[in-house]
């Protein structure tokens, strides 16, 4: 079984673990397994989906880009490295 150590751990929160694992007739290190079980246990809520399009699907291409695209030979031979290094010294 694996070891957590909590460094800084409040002297309070250390005092209520303490009471409510006797209260619960347990251990402090059952005390705080049963305690992480059961937060852990909630499920989280699902977010909700995204209808439409996503953002990559409807960005827009640099018009260098797209022009390049589209003078390229069918074999995709074109060099994207050396069109974004031509962008980016054009700025």
């Amino acid at each position: 079984m694996a070891t957590l150590v909590i460094e800084s751990f409040p002297e309070s929160l250390r005092t209520r673990l303490e009471q409510t694992a006797a209260a619960h007739r347990r251990s402090v290190p059952q005390e705080t397994i049963h305690l992480l079980e059961k937060a852990l246990a909630v499920t989280p809520p699902i977010p909700p989906v995204r209808s439409g399009p996503s953002y990559w699907g409807t960005r827009r291409v640099l018009p260098s880009l797209e022009a390049a695209l589209r003078s390229a030979p069918s074999d995709h031979s074109i060099d994207s490295t050396r069109i974004i290094s031509d962008e980016r010294d054009a700025r």
